[in-house]
């Protein structure tokens, strides 16, 4: 019998943010098991921790393949292991993953992450990325894993409406659109997150893409302490910290459900 927590993650209430399936393995399981368990859960992100050494092994899996990095799942996975006292309140946890160690802490209420740093550089669009798209950008980058456009203004951030299928035909991971924020809401900038190609249309909240949005925007607004909001259906909150290489991200989750597989 294998229990999975469904933890909304950068969200402060249920049913918002971005939801992550949370899998606390006691031995190594079978690899065809877990893909079966990502499908049946069909989120975002189905995250498998296996104790490690003084931390924890972390896996990702979304219903078409296995990621690299994936930010609202390993502070869901925080906030698991700390909630149902599998690590003591306060104290540092360690991931060890396919984008090396991460950590995880609690300050003031906040989860924070310690993330490698992933800042996009200038690149043409790829053929396709603009039409899907339906805006003009001002500004397309691209790191290991996304292309970032920057767009004029919120209102065509939240206003997009993209070809998915055409989205889906450009080679990424995941597409993040992104303008500097209106004013009056508390948040520097504002984003959404498509990849269709891993089998997510929209991701309600990206905390991996922070790691390439935080540096941006810290080097057009000047500041290394940046607030984020995700404007998809379910929105979420993602606050940023830019220290050289790293980058902290600070969010809240909120368990929401448990499920118990055979």
């Amino acid at each position: 019998m294998h229990r999975l927590t469904v933890v909304d993650a950068f969200t402060t209430r249920p049913f918002a943010g971005n939801p992550a399936a949370i899998c606390l393995l006691a031995q190594p399981a079978d690899e065809q098991w877990m893909r079966n368990i990502a499908v049946e859960m069909n989120l975002a992100e189905t995250a498998f921790l296996l104790p490690e050494k003084d931390g924890y092994r972390l896996r990702w899996l979304t219903p078409e393949t296995e990621v690299d990095l994936c930010g609202h799942a390993t502070l869901a996975s925080a906030h698991l292991l700390w909630t149902d006292g599998h690590r003591p309140a306060g104290s540092e946890i360690r991931f060890y993953t396919k984008s090396g160690l991460l950590t995880a802490r609690q300050e003031d209420g906040m989860i924070w992450l310690d993330f490698p740093s992933k800042p996009a550089v200038e690149a043409p669009d790829p053929g396709g990325l603009v039409s899907a798209l339906g805006a003009k950008p001002l500004w397309i980058g691209r790191n290991q894993f996304d292309y970032l456009v920057e767009v004029a203004d919120e209102a065509t951030v939240r206003g997009l409406t993209p070809n998915q299928a055409a989205l889906a035909a450009v080679e990424a991971r995941g597409i993040m659109v992104t303008s500097r924020a209106k004013g009056g809401d508390g948040y520097d900038f504002v984003s959404r997150f498509f990849a269709p190609r891993e089998g997510i249309p929209e991701d309600p909240v990206t905390g991996s893409a922070h790691s390439a949005l935080a540096p941006y925007w810290a080097a057009k607004l000047g500041r290394t302490t940046l607030t984020g909001y995700q404007a998809s259906r379910r929105g979420g909150v993602v606050r940023t910290v830019v220290r050289g290489d790293r980058v902290l991200l600070g969010g809240q989750a909120v368990i929401v459900s448990r499920v118990e597989f055979v």
